[in-house]
C-alpha cells in the first residue's frame, strides 16, 4: 500500500509520513528539498524505525513524474508540495502561480498518462488546500458550502487548483479526489525531531513566536490590534500538524474504501487571536514572548475558523490536540533545535 507524499519531506508531509507508517502504509517520499532539509529523512528513520523511500526531484518535472509512479505504483498520492507563505505571495505571485499552479498540472498530467496505461488502477489524490480559498469570509464558524473567493495569490493558486480538480472528475468520473481544506497548522512530533523549519523570517505565527521564546529574535510583531475581535488581533483556528497528518490518513483511507470524491475542513472548530497564542506560549515555555504591534499585512483577514463537521461525518476525524499541547510540542521542537535542521 504505497503512498506518494510530494513535499513529504516538509513540515506538514514528513509528519503525514510518520502518521502513514503508524497506520500500515509504505510511504514514498518526493522532494526537492526547497523548502525542506535532508536531514528530515535521518529523523523519519528514527522515529519510525524503518527507512522511507526518497525520490529527490522536481514536481514540475512531469516526465520524472511519470516514471516515478511507474516505478513504485502507489495506490494513492497526497499533494503537498508548493510554496505557502500569503505574505510572501502577495510580494512574488508569478512564484506561486508557477509553482504551485504548474507543479499540480505537472502531477496531474503525469497521473493521468500512468492511468491510461494501465486504467485498471483509479487515479487517487489527496489534494493538500487551504482555508484562504474562502478568501475573507462574512460569517464564522465556516462550512464547506460557503462562498469561495481570495484575498492574495496563495489562496487564489488553491482555488485555481481546486477548480481544475472539479474538472478533471468531471471529465474523467475515475478519478478519486479528496480535497483538504486545513487552516493553520501548528505544533510538532512530540518526539522533538521533527516539526517546522521555516527558511529565513517566519511567515506563519507560531514559529515566530518560538524563535522569539527560544533568543533567536528581540521581539514578535503582531501586524494589528484593530480587527474586530476580542482582542483586537486576528483570530485563527490552530491545529495541530499531529491532528492534520492523522486526517490524511484518514482521507486516504476513505478514498481507497468508498471511492467518492469529497471536500471537508480540517480545523478544531475554535478560534485563537495571536495574543491568545503568546500567552500559551510562554505557559508553555516559562519564556517571555515580547511583542510590537505593527500595520496589517496585505492580504490578511480578522478572523477564520472552521466547522469541522463534515470531515467527523465522513471522514470519522476530529481534532484532539488543544492549543497548550501545540505550544508545549512546538515549544520541544524550537528547544531542541534552535537552529530547526541546521542544529
Amino acid at each position: 500500500m504505497k503512498i506518494l507524499l510530494t513535499g513529504g519531506a516538509g513540515y506538514i508531509g514528513s509528519h503525514t509520513a510518520v502518521a502513514l507508517v503508524a497506520a500500515g502504509f509504505d510511504p514514498i517520499v518526493l522532494d526537492n528539498f526547497a523548502n525542506s532539509h535532508p536531514v528530515v529523512m535521518e529523523r523519519l528513520a528514527t522515529i519510525t524505525g524503518r527507512h522511507i523511500a526518497l525520490e529527490r526531484g522536481d514536481v514540475l518535472d512531469t516526465p520524472w513524474l511519470e516514471d516515478v509512479l511507474r516505478r513504485h505504483q502507489p495506490v494513492g498520492v497526497v499533494h503537498f508540495a508548493g510554496d505557502k507563505a500569503v505574505g510572501e505571495s502577495v510580494a512574488l505571485p508569478l512564484k506561486y502561480f508557477h509553482n504551485n499552479i504548474g507543479g499540480a498540472v505537472s502531477l496531474l498530467r503525469a497521473m493521468e498518462t500512468v492511468h491510461t496505461e494501465n486504467p485498471a488502477t483509479a487515479p487517487t489524490l489527496v489534494f493538500s488546500s487551504s482555508a484562504t480559498v474562502y478568501g475573507d469570509p462574512a460569517t464564522v464558524p465556516i462550512t464547506e458550502n460557503f462562498p469561495r473567493s481570495h484575498t492574495n495569490p496563495y489562496g487564489h493558486s488553491k482555488l485555481v487548483i481546486e477548480d481544475m480538480l472539479s474538472a478533471l472528475r468531471t471529465a474523467s468520473p475515475a478519478w478519486r479526489v479528496g480535497v483538504l481544506r486545513y487552516f493553520n497548522p501548528v505544533g510538532a512530533h512530540p518526539s522533538g525531531l521533527i516539526g517546522e523549519d521555516p527558511a529565513g523570517i517566519p511567515n506563519n505565527l507560531m514559529p515566530f513566536v518560538a524563535q522569539v521564546a527560544v533568543g533567536q529574535r528581540e521581539h514578535l510583531n503582531v501586524y494589528g490590534d484593530d480587527y474586530p475581535t476580542p482582542d483586537g488581533t486576528g483570530v485563527r483556528d490552530y491545529i495541530h500538524v499531529q491532528d492534520l497528518a492523522a486526517g490524511h490518513v484518514a482521507a486516504i483511507k476513505t478514498l481507497l474504501r468508498q471511492g467518492e470524491s469529497f471536500t471537508v475542513n480540517l480545523g478544531t472548530g475554535r478560534g485563537h487571536s495571536v495574543l491568545d497564542v503568546v500567552k500559551a506560549f510562554e505557559a508553555a515555555s516559562g519564556k517571555p514572548v515580547p511583542y510590537r504591534v505593527a500595520p496589517r499585512r496585505a492580504g490578511d483577514v480578522a478572523q477564520c475558523w472552521a466547522d469541522p463537521a463534515l470531515a467527523l461525518r465522513l471522514l470519522g476525524w476530529q481534532a484532539l490536540h488543544t492549543l497548550d499541547d501545540m505550544c508545549a510540542d512546538a515549544w520541544r521542537w524550537q528547544s531542541a533545535n534552535p537552529n530547526g535542521y541546521r542544529s
